[in-house]
């Protein structure tokens, strides 16, 4: 008996010293990693954005960009807005829940989030504008483009996460965080430690057989998601992105905004043959531009191919394939994580897979 109540006082003094240590480490992520943005509640939504106003220059529609699961706003604003500003407004803003925006009532799922997008464009004047989704943000982009087909100019996904994928599993912790109280428990206690260890290699290998830019990680304040919260919120999302494409995908067909699809054909975080494929043979006159060499990260790794996809969606004459070609040049010799990172085929694949296959 002695020995049982020795153990149950060890483990309540250990949880209650990793419960201060991801506290204490939350409020220094947050002392180093401020907002860098304005802030508006809308949809009783606090949400964190960064609004660069329509320039007198401007040559393209207003372009929305939405980030992926683990990020915040500056995962999309670094790369681009320095290559479209004085030529694009541009809305880079946290998802809810994520970086400094607040959860909200009704964000548990890729249609409260688009109506969310919705009333923030309305805050800031944005009737219309061409949609970029990285990851995860690609199924809010798809479900955007579906609910508000009016005030969508085109679309543009990015390594996107849209089809349902066999099985339906994600991560463990993803699991585990969204199980009642023991998922509180994780991410009150476990998350961030564990998150700041494995923080450089996740990061790798999402870029992975591409090379992360230095100090990625600290430029784009990847370590906010380690924050409780805001890993719960994260955990919810992606937890729910199976059920969600199970019964959005069947509707791509019904998106009728111009469409590019930017997918590389070593992405080690999604299954880019189901997903990338699915999208470009699901909605009509959509184009899917594969990179071969191309990991996770377009938006960072071929920004000039991005950046030349949105000038298409505006109607510019543009020729993605043979940029993409140029792109491969640039990437041919990148191996970085080969070996390390694993790079999963989808089981059961379709006959839509990557090109050479």
């Amino acid at each position: 008996m002695n020995l049982l109540y020795a153990l149950i006082c060890f483990l309540a003094a250990l949880l209650l010293a990793l419960g201060g240590v991801t506290r204490v480490g939350a409020w220094l992520i947050e002392r180093r990693n401020p907002p860098v943005g304005t802030f508006a509640t809308v949809k009783a939504t606090r949400m964190h954005f960064v609004h660069a106003e329509k320039p007198a220059s401007a040559d393209l529609p207003p372009v929305v960009f939405i980030h992926g699961a683990s990020g915040n706003l500056k995962d999309q604003m670094l790369p681009f807005r320095k290559h479209l500003a004085g030529r694009a407004e541009m809305l880079f803003f946290d998802r809810p829940g994520h970086g400094w925006s607040g959860r909200g009532p009704a964000n548990e799922d890729p249609h409260g989030q688009a109506k969310t997008i919705a009333a923030l464009m309305d805050h800031v004047g944005i009737d219309r504008a061409i949609i970029v989704g990285h990851s995860f943000g690609g199924a809010i982009a798809a479900t955007f483009a579906l609910d508000f087909p009016d005030r969508t100019a085109g679309v543009m996904f990015l390594a996107p996460a849209s089809h349902p994928w066999p099985g339906g599993k994600t991560s463990w912790y993803y699991t585990l965080t969204t199980t009642p109280l023991i998922g509180a428990l994780f991410s009150e206690t476990l998350s961030y430690p564990a998150g700041a260890l494995r923080l450089r290699a996740a990061t790798d290998c999402v870029f992975s057989p591409n090379k992360a830019p230095d100090d990625y990680a600290h430029d784009a304040s990847i370590s906010l998601v380690l924050r409780p919260a805001a890993f719960r919120a994260n955990a919810t999302d992606v937890e729910g992105l199976y059920r969600h494409a199970v019964a959005t995908a069947p509707r791509y067909r019904e998106i009728a905004a111009p469409t590019v699809v930017i997918s590389g054909d070593r992405d080690t975080v999604v299954y880019e043959e189901i997903h990338s494929a699915g999208l470009g043979r699901d909605i009509p006159g959509a184009e899917l531009i594969w990179v071969h060499n191309l990991g996770h990260k377009p938006e960072w790794i071929a920004t000039d191919l991005a950046v030349a996809a949105i000038e298409k969606l505006a109607g510019k004459p543009t020729d993605l394939q043979a940029m993409a070609r140029q792109v491969e040049a640039r990437l041919s010799g990148d191996s970085y994580g080969v070996g390390i990172c694993v790079d999963e085929n989808a089981p059961n694949r379709s006959p839509e897979l990557k090109p050479g296959e």
